[in-house]
């Protein structure tokens, strides 16, 4: 028989300790030969980034030593951080941005000089001896971070060559199969790459040197991403322009749409490097995609004659792929994928067999399903007519039931970006909620990715509106249909989800308590103190600034807390440059000045995110404290209290 006992105090066998020590990120995927590799980024090395190999044979090892760290800071969210070829690999290393190359058994050895550059998205060029990637230049203070296609030899001798420049940013350098021709995407200011980019080609002269380059499609309304070229020289790319984000190839100077879907065959270019797609043969493609919220896995097969690909799904056990990490060769598909009930792990599927088999599990918990919550998709009716989309976790522990009468707590989750999307993998941080007796609400607000342009751009104009709308419409939904206590309503956000946290408890009176995990509570701050990649981003989601200086004054919470009356805890890294500390401390001492009950848990050594173990299992173990001295429940097992003001 379940125990009797409220909400919130449940005992739970998923507890901090064992999320943080069992668990690892998961990302960048390669194939060399019949070699796999990876990237895991381990909590217990203190957010070390290592290179994983499995070789032909089976065996699993580790390929970067330690202190070196897999991970580059071009455009500060990095991706492609390392390229593989003949056993040798090539990586960009954290701590001093340098690009090395390391033979099979040896040890890592510097090709870039030192100086303030930073590389990424990466590819070989054998026959000339060198790499070809982007650089991101930091040199001269005095202007703007400069970035540029460019290639370097693999010896480590001479200057980089500039291949290409000009433009604010430039990503996704893929060389033809013959060697003859690259193509690269560009974008500018005050674009992002799910604004508007241009896809180029140019062939390269006999010096290595490129050619005057072409364009290919795209533009300032069109988001190409992804360009790849297929084994017998085709080139592919996906594009928006019929609102999805979908396949198309480039042949006999016209664009030809390969599989029209109303589904998204891609994901924001947060990250560089994120494929969505690969090439099984010059025939078949081996894809993702998103429908609804969910992914799938399908094989499209190309006719040489032209017109769209005939499409066959593919049936996997996974409905998370969102994260955009897939290798493909010939016989197998390598791709970070997750579910419900199976937390990101990497898989490799056999082509000609269809067999699945999982070769690194983000987690080793294996959590008994008694305990585990499964995400529905709902929908539901938000302001002007319109609705939005979120993911709704139910209390779930076998071993406990409510009293007859009582509601759950309900934390509403707002997701970062804003242009990103949340996804159903198994999420341990959210059944560590739920298993203790929490609903969840995981919201796609107008603005998230996966269900089309025209719901990506909701939020243009109207950050600070849209979002907080639907973020409160998701939290009425759930007490309307009483799956929810309407008396205890929370929300928790990171990064531009903490931006909406904070907006929702200072412009609408409807949550009893909030997190904000380095959240921006200064548009006008964040619009002059932030990095180039994301410097113009807030005149796509605001306006222009200083022109529109108004709206960024009205939309700003630290501007309006005498609007905020519900107690608030913050969580921020003190070397996080995207949003820098002193966001989170401004709004602490507005906070605090006010009498309201709030916390500040600052956290030395961490950016944009946490990464260490230590300091991930004090943020779940301090919120959840938070919410039961708010919320008035006792905890089953005694966590470290958190010094909360005013309370």
């Amino acid at each position: 028989m379940p125990q009797i006992a409220p909400y919130g105090s449940w005992k739970s066998p998923i507890t901090s300790d064992l999320i943080v020590s069992e668990s690892i990120g998961l990302g960048q995927i390669a194939l060399d030969g019949e070699d796999i590799c990876w990237v895991e980024s381990r909590p217990s090395e203190a957010g070390r980034n290592v290179l994983v190999r499995k070789d032909s044979r089976g065996g699993i090892t580790d390929v970067t030593p330690p202190p070196f760290s897999v991970r580059t800071r071009v455009q500060e969210y990095g991706g492609g951080a390392f390229a593989v070829s003949g056993g040798v690999v090539y990586f960009c290393n954290f701590a001093d941005q340098r690009m090395y190359r390391q033979e099979a058994g040896g040890e890592p050895q510097a090709i870039t000089p030192e100086a303030d550059v930073r590389y990424a998205d990466m590819v070989v060029d054998g026959p000339r001896g060198r790499i070809i990637c982007v650089q991101e230049d930091h040199t001269d203070a005095s202007r703007e971070a400069v970035n540029s296609i460019v290639s370097l030899g693999l010896g480590g001798n001479g200057d980089a060559l500039v291949l290409f420049s000009g433009s604010d940013f430039c990503s996704s350098p893929r060389l033809s199969p013959d060697g003859s021709t690259l193509a690269w995407l560009s974008w500018d200011h005050p674009n992002m790459p799910w604004d508007g980019t241009q896809l180029w080609t140019a062939i390269f002269n006999q010096d290595g040197s490129m050619g005057i380059p072409s364009p290919v499609a795209g533009g300032v309304d069109e988001s190409i991403v992804q360009p790849e070229w297929s084994p017998d020289g085709t080139l592919y790319f996906v594009s928006d322009r019929t609102n999805w984000w979908n396949l198309y190839r480039w042949r006999s100077g016209r664009v030809e749409p390969v599989c029209p879907m109303d589904a998204e065959f891609a994901r924001p270019q947060w990250r560089l490097a994120t494929p969505t797609y690969g090439f099984q043969s010059a025939g078949r493609i081996i894809c993702t995609y998103t429908q609804g919220g969910s992914w799938f896995m399908g094989s499209i097969s190309i006719t040489a004659e032209g017109g769209p690909g005939s499409f066959t799904p593919v049936d996997i056990p996974y409905s998370e792929m969102g994260r955009g990490e897939i290798a493909v060769d010939s016989g197998k598909a390598v791709l970070v994928a997750g579910s419900p009930v199976e937390p990101y792990s990497v898989i490799k599927i056999d082509l000609s067999e269809g067999e699945t088999q999982v070769i690194r599990r983000s987690t080793g918990i294996d959590v008994d399903v008694g305990c585990l919550s499964i995400p529905q998709p709902e929908e539901f009716p938000t302001e002007n007519g319109l609705s939005a989309h979120a993911f709704y976790y139910a209390p779930k522990n076998e071993a406990y039931t409510a009293p007859a009468g009582e509601l759950p707590p309900l934390l509403v989750k707002s997701h970062g970006g804003p242009t990103g999307a949340t996804g159903a993998s198994l999420d341990l941080a959210i059944q560590y909620l739920t298993s203790r007796g929490f609903a969840v609400m995981d919201v796609n607000y107008g603005g998230s990715t996966g269900y089309g342009r025209d719901y990506r751009q909701r939020l243009n104009g109207q950050w600070g509106i849209v979002d907080v709308d639907d973020c409160v419409n998701a939290a009425r939904y759930l007490v309307e249909r009483g799956l929810a206590d309407g008396g205890r309503l929370a929300i928790d956000g990171g990064s531009a989800g903490g931006f909406t946290t904070l907006a929702v408890l200072t412009f609408r009176d409807v949550f009893h308590a909030g997190a904000s995990y380095y959240g921006v509570s200064d548009l006008e701050a964040l619009a002059k103190d932030t990095h180039k990649f994301e410097s113009r981003y807030l005149d796509s989601l605001i306006g222009p600034y200083p022109e529109r200086r108004d709206l960024y004054l009205q939309r700003s919470p630290i501007n309006h807390t005498d609007g905020l009356s519900c107690p608030l805890i913050l969580f921020q890294g003190l070397e996080d440059k995207i949003v820098p500390p002193d966001q989170a401390e401004s709004m602490y001492r507005a906070v605090k000045a006010k009498g309201i009950a709030t916390a500040y848990l600052p956290f030395e050594g961490e950016q944009h995110g946490f990464r260490q173990a230590a300091n991930i299992k004090r943020a779940l173990d301090a919120e959840l404290y938070f919410y039961s001295q708010v919320f008035g429940f006792t905890l089953a097992d005694p966590v470290e209290p958190v010094a909360i003001d005013n309370i």
